[in-house]
């Protein structure tokens, strides 16, 4: 019988890109529904730094071991190349300046996970065009006016700064409305149209 964990699709993809045992440090991580599958199921040596109190003490009730914190400020505490794998899971869009966040958790780890929803999805040029106002919908559930996300981008926008920062993109993976994975790099101008979500695997040269 298989009792494994079930998670979000987006999350299993992470999760499929980490390696067995391996030290793993989660940024915002929530509720650490991803964090305790892969000390669950992958064996991790995982860590967590989450902002919210609410978040914090969900992930401290399962015991995970997770500090509060803010990414922008206090990730300048972690050593560097403490880790094998960072993960930034739907939280480079509330950041202030993503590429300072992403160089950051480089220094961090020998490889990043970053996710981030697809601004250049259909439906959200579909709504922008037809309805003249920032969409609402289940990957993006917020109004403008009360949205924590700050920097908007799309999947090809995210590729246009890994190249001008030098970084190298090992694995992207977009995944549309229904959970369908394709790759990127085989396609991008689909990936970038049919996208909702995108999962990237980074490492610095």
């Amino acid at each position: 019988m298989n009792n494994a964990k079930s998670i979000r699709v987006d999350l299993q993809i992470i999760a499929d890109m980490i390696e067995p045992g391996a030290r793993v440090l989660d940024v915002g991580c929530s509720d650490g529904q991803l964090l305790d599958y892969l000390v669950t199921e992958k064996g991790v040596s995982g860590r967590g730094l989450e902002i919210s109190p609410e978040g914090v003490n969900l992930c401290v009730a399962k015991g995970l071991s997770v500090v509060q914190g803010d990414a922008e400020e206090d990730l300048g505490y972690y050593p560097e190349d403490a880790f094998d794998f960072v993960i930034l899971s739907q939280t480079l869009q509330a950041t202030h300046h993503p590429d300072k966040m992403v160089k950051d958790l480089l220094r961090l780890g020998k490889r990043v996970i970053v996710s981030f929803p697809n601004f250049g999805h259909w439906r959200v040029r579909s709504y922008l065009f037809f309805h003249g106002r920032m969409p609402v919908n289940e990957t993006l559930p917020y109004q403008w006016y009360n949205s924590p996300n700050m920097h908007f981008c799309t999947i090809k926008d995210f590729i246009c700064m890994c190249d001008d920062m030098g970084v190298t993109i090992e694995r992207s993976i977009a995944l549309d409305a229904a959970g369908q994975a394709y790759r990127i790099r085989t396609n991008l101008f689909f990936a970038n149209l049919l996208g909702e979500q995108a999962v990237f695997l980074l490492r610095k040269d």
